[in-house]
Order: structure tokens, then C-alpha cells, then sequence
């Protein structure tokens, strides 16, 4: 495989990438914290916990869609054969309990302060996001919002926007918006009359404060967490912040870079509307050995998605890429 470096390099002259962050951004920080396992960890599944406990133990998995998608199974198949309609409301509502427990989760592993991340850290990330045009990201933690906002580290001509203006409120058209959250995040809300997002405020109380204040009170965070690529899909045309969002994805054009991204697919919706956009060079990280059997389908399925008449895909290493450090 090649570099990050030698990825790069092949960049024509004149063409700054755009790029896609997936999980492997934010555990290339801290690996502790955000995988699933600690999320599952610190899940609260409420009265239904050795139940649910009990389907990630069966499946073998940390993942929650893997488990979100075996009530979607389920549930089909008792639709179909006329199944009790108890154990059918059931399933139901512990869906919505396990995708109501990942939130919290991750709300309540999350860094209370971006103090918690170096300003050495904080400065190698910039340095990294600034090589970049336009940045999507599926991931729901605020790492990546505290590192672009470190305005007073270097390099301190870096500068984006999110498409938020005054009262946070998000504006979108009319903006010169080039960060996407393609699923939401903890600072991102749906306050009724517009989309809105968390700031800090004078008084000291963080972003990741106020998150968890709201859920206490039952107010959750935008998050596209749906079991399948299709409900995603859904759920994000419904949205007019996730669909400003998903729709700018089709608009790029040139070369695109994919970190630390699984390339499941349970995120089709995405590589779909990449394959329908203008990238004619999709660069693709792997972690690890390049021959290990979840590489070897991270590898198939950059393909099958993304590669076309038009497009084609080329692999370099994930560890070369100088995120954190």
C-alpha cells in the first residue's frame, strides 16, 4: 500500500481533495473510548437489559445496527406470519430503547472538555483537516467540531463553515458551508422553527453539559442511527439540514479521501451518491494488515461502490496519515 503522503502526491495540481471521516478518525485519538464496546459498556438498557444484553452476546457483536437490524428482521418476519401483536409492539419499542441507549452512551463517554485533547494533538489535526476542501463526517462526537474551532492554533489561516449563523441556527443556502455532518451530532438539534447547534456559553458550561441536560428532560441530539443504508436514507431526506448535507456529497468532484471508514453497508446511501458525483479518484484507508479477511471486504466493497467508468479506487495506509500525532 501507499502512503498517505504518496496518496497526496497524486493529487493533480490545482485539485484540493474533499474528504469523508469515518470512527477510525476519532479512535486514532482514543481507541478506549470511542469503539462499541465501550458504548455497550456504558449502555442503560433500562428494565429490558438482560434482554438486550443477551441479543449483542448471541450475535457475537459490539455493533448496535447489527442488533437494531436483527429487530427489523424480526419484526418482518412476524408481520408476515401473523405474529402475536404484544411481541411485535414489543420489539418496537426496544428498537427504539437501543437506538435511545446508544445516544446516551455516547453522551456519557464523550470528553466532558476539549481541554482533555492536547493543543500538540489539536494542532496535528488541523494541520490534517486543512488539506482538505470539503469534509463529511458520519461520526456524532465533537472532536472534530473542537478541532476546527481552535481558531488561535496553527495553522491559523484554516478556517470552515458549518453553515451556522447567528442564535446557531443553521442557515445552509446562501452560506459558503463546507463541513457536513452527514448523521448528525451531539451539538446538532432540531429546535422546532430551524435546525440549531450547541455552543459553549460565557458562563462555562460545555457543549457535551448542555447534551446531557437536554436528556435528562428527553430532548435527544440529531442522529441518524437507522438499522439499514435504506432507513438511513429515509430519515435523512426528512431532514432539510441531513439532506443540504447528503445532497452537497453528490456535488464533489476531483479526488476524495475516505478515513477510517468500514465501508459497511450499512452506509450504501453514502458510497451511492459519492458514485454519482464528479470524484474521478477515491483514495481508501486501510487499517492493519492489508490481507486480514476484514480488509479484504473493506477492499470489495470500495469497488463494487465506488468504482465506475469514470471513477476509480486506489488503497493507502490508514497509520500513515498523521491525524493526532
Amino acid at each position: 500500500m501507499i502512503s498517505f503522503d504518496e496518496a497526496m502526491a497524486k493529487v493533480e495540481d490545482g485539485d484540493k481533495p474533499s474528504i469523508l471521516l469515518g470512527n477510525g478518525f476519532s479512535r486514532a485519538w482514543r481507541n478506549e473510548i470511542f469503539n462499541y464496546a465501550n458504548l455497550l459498556e456504558a449502555a442503560d438498557f433500562k428494565d429490558r437489559e438482560l434482554e438486550i444484553r443477551k441479543l449483542f452476546q448471541l450475535s457475537k457483536t459490539y455493533d448496535f445496527e447489527a442488533v437494531m437490524r436483527s429487530f427489523v428482521s424480526v419484526k418482518a418476519v412476524l408481520d408476515a406470519y401473523g405474529g402475536n401483536e404484544a411481541l411485535v409492539e414489543s420489539i418496537g419499542k426496544d428498537q427504539q430503547l437501543l437506538k435511545d441507549a446508544l445516544i446516551s452512551a455516547i453522551s456519557n463517554t464523550h470528553p466532558n472538555r476539549p481541554t482533555e485533547v492536547s493543543t500538540d494533538q489539536f494542532t496535528t489535526a488541523r494541520r490534517f483537516l486543512s488539506r482538505f476542501d470539503q469534509i463529511f463526517t458520519v461520526n456524532y462526537d465533537l472532536l472534530f467540531y473542537w478541532a476546527r474551532n481552535m481558531d488561535a492554533l496553527p495553522p491559523e489561516n484554516y478556517s470552515t463553515d458549518d453553515g451556522f449563523r447567528k442564535g446557531c441556527k443553521w442557515q445552509g443556502h446562501g452560506t459558503n458551508q463546507d463541513v457536513y455532518f452527514l448523521h448528525g451530532g451531539l451539538h446538532i438539534f432540531d429546535g422546532g422553527a430551524a435546525i440549531e447547534k450547541h455552543a459553549s456559553t460565557k458562563l462555562g458550561t460545555g457543549i457535551v453539559d448542555l447534551v446531557r441536560a437536554n436528556l435528562d428532560i428527553g430532548k435527544f441530539p440529531l442522529f441518524v442511527s437507522e438499522p439499514t443504508s435504506a432507513k438511513k436514507k429515509q430519515r435523512i431526506e426528512h431532514n432539510p439540514y441531513l439532506d443540504f448535507c447528503f445532497r452537497a456529497l453528490g456535488k464533489v468532484n476531483g479526488t476524495f479521501f475516505i478515513q477510517g471508514h468500514s465501508m459497511d453497508v450499512n452506509d450504501k446511501h453514502i458510497f451511492d451518491k459519492l458514485k454519482q458525483s464528479g470524484v474521478n479518484t477515491f483514495f481508501v484507508c486501510i487499517f492493519g494488515a492489508e490481507d486480514s479477511e476484514d480488509n479484504l471486504r473493506v477492499k470489495a466493497n470500495a469497488r463494487a461502490y465506488l468504482e465506475s467508468s469514470n471513477s476509480c479506487v486506489e488503497f493507502f495506509d490508514a497509520q500513515s496519515a498523521s491525524i493526532w500525532a
